[in-house]
């Protein structure tokens, strides 16, 4: 298998540094808003979930526990294997080395998919798209998460250190295609300031994770995202 699914989009926080992105995913959402508001909209119990971009498999034992069976896509090798660990023990878990544009499941097989911070970022993720309509069977849903860089301080600093991104066009991106948003507020809430500080080095450029570290006290940080969504 090759270490990089072909036609992957990098995704260097996890890719790089899996350990720390393992704080980030136990800080993010502790209070279990997006998944209220995904089931919200579509149940996963009884049904079969694709995650895609699964990275090291943190999201798939929740799945797993109410879902008639759960696949994680991941086109990292090394994340890929180290989720195939973490699920060893979960029956109804599989997970698959591959690219959203290139999914590794067969037509109309799935009933729910997530994704969350991964490759669906708007323009550009068409091939993508174009896959969740052939492996989402009718009556399905599929979700994407994404930063919403128009309030929060998580969305200040993710404006500072990506001033291309253009959250207008993402959106009518979204719309024109038949999606709707749900905007939500959550956190990010460590355990330890250091673990704190980890992250945020691994998610923006030096000069503005430096800047954020010396200006924001605590552990914890509001944060606004965009819960896309769609049926099929």
């Amino acid at each position: 298998m090759p270490r990089i699914a072909t036609g992957a989009t990098p995704s260097p926080n996890i890719w790089n540094n899996p350990a720390t992105y393992e704080l980030e995913n136990a800080a993010v959402d502790p209070d279990g808003v997006l998944e209220r508001a995904m089931s919200g909209h579509r149940t996963w119990a009884g049904a079969r979930v694709l995650d895609v971009g699964c990275g090291t498999g943190y999201h798939l034992p929740r799945f797993a526990a109410e879902a008639a069976g759960v696949i994680g896509v991941e086109p990292h090798r090394g994340l890929a294997e180290q989720a195939r660990r973490r699920c060893a023990g979960l029956a109804n878990v599989e997970v698959r080395q591959g690219s959203a544009q290139a999914l590794p499941v067969p037509d109309a097989s799935v009933d729910v998919v997530h994704a969350r911070w991964a490759y669906f970022f708007g323009p550009g993720c068409e091939p993508g798209l174009a896959e969740l309509s052939r492996v989402v069977r009718r009556g399905g849903a599929a979700f994407v998460i994404d930063n919403d860089a128009t309030r929060s301080t998580f969305g200040g600093w993710f404006r500072e250190a990506f001033p291309a991104y253009d959250p207008d066009a993402v959106e009518r991106f979204w719309t024109v295609r038949g999606w709707s948003r749900t905007p939500l507020d959550i956190s990010w809430r460590f355990d330890r300031r250091a673990d704190f500080e980890a992250v945020v080095r691994i998610e923006f450029r030096p000069e503005v994770a430096e800047r954020v570290i010396a200006e924001h006290t605590g552990v914890e940080v509001d944060y606004a995202v965009n819960l896309w969504w769609r049926t099929f």
